[in-house]
């Protein structure tokens, strides 16, 4: 049954203002599409203007339609859960699980697994009971990920990810390990990046207005000769950012085919142990290992880091023993 939610103005106030203000739970973007949708009255009278200035004693009613189910369908696939509760879910996502469906991959991804997994716990992002992703990791790349379960979660999470940390309060760091050695430690790499023109499937450093901005700071955590761990990390989160930015540093990731596949005749420097663990890899040999954030509700800064995956770590260890 939908839910009826009554407030009265105490001073005059825009109406998406004043209602994203009575309820937490609820973003300021939802208001304002209940608004346009026609859920919303003042005094009685339908209003479709978010904008409308409120006087003090109006009331104002909120009929909230009952969320829809998701387009896409739960499916039992299992999850690494990190941590839990009833506003967000952090995941380790393992390397080929794609996050959300798409051209190609209509099922089997993590959207599926969450909507199946949360069940009723998740209360709508957008009317919709579907988990609320506010940011991604590439299929083959694996790590860290934080979903929103609400309209709340999704809006503080959603504006943290659109700081890119620069307030402090997120933190995001990637381990990667790339072909050679570079000639500093460590550094930072900022250039714009845009959608190659030859090839729409990949990204491309660009000098172009349209291009976005990407900064990745990393240090060199480990040299192993042919190849080096690199620790990143990103004060931008651009699609296929720290793949991009290291090939454009002459260093691209070990198993990366897009970005890297000038590299391939490089794999007959690697020992024959080495060689058999990189095969044993998904694509590119980098992982989501650290992330921070503050909690949308309680305000607490949350810190997580996992380790690297067992084929990830077994191209470690072979790397070290040469």
């Amino acid at each position: 049954m939908p839910t009826q939610l009554e407030f009265t103005a105490t001073e005059a106030n825009r109406l998406d203002k004043f209602l994203g203000s009575q309820c937490a739970e609820i973003s300021r973007a939802r208001f304002q599409k209940l608004i346009a949708d026609g859920h919303v009255s003042v005094d009685g009278v339908l209003q479709h203007d978010s904008g409308l200035k409120l006087k003090p004693d109006q009331l104002v009613v909120v009929v909230m339609p009952e969320a829809t189910a998701p387009e896409p369908q739960g499916e039992n696939i299992e999850l690494d859960i990190v941590y839990e509760d009833k506003d967000l879910i952090v995941i380790n996502k393992p390397q080929g699980l794609v996050v959300h469906p798409g051209a190609g991959n209509e099922t089997g991804t993590l959207v599926n697994a969450l909507i199946a997994h949360c069940g009723d716990s998740l209360s709508g992002v957008g009317g919709v009971k579907r988990p609320g992703i506010v940011h991604r990791i590439d299929k083959d790349t694996s790590g860290l990920l934080v979903i929103a379960k609400n309209d709340a979660a999704h809006s503080s999470l959603s504006e943290q990810f659109a700081a890119h940390g620069r307030d402090g309060r997120l933190q995001r760091e990637y381990l990667a390990f790339i072909w050679g050695q570079p000639e500093r430690r460590g550094g930072t790499i900022a250039t714009g990046l845009e959608r190659s023109s030859a090839n729409r499937q990949k990204m491309a450093v660009s000098k172009s207005q349209t291009a976005k901005q990407a900064i990745t700071h990393w240090q060199v955590e480990e040299n192993f000769g042919v190849a080096s761990l690199l620790r990143c990390k990103l004060e931008t989160g651009r699609t296929h950012q720290i793949r991009v930015h290291l090939a454009h540093l002459g260093h691209p990731l070990l198993g990366d085919n897009v970005y890297g596949s000038g590299f391939n005749s490089s794999k007959v420097k690697l020992s024959p142990a080495t060689r058999d663990a990189l095969g044993q890899v998904r694509g590119q040999a980098l992982h989501a290992s650290v992330l921070g954030f503050e909690h949308p509700r309680t305000a607490k800064q949350l810190h997580f880091e996992i380790p690297l995956p067992k084929a990830l770590e077994a191209l470690h260890n072979a790397l070290k023993q040469g």
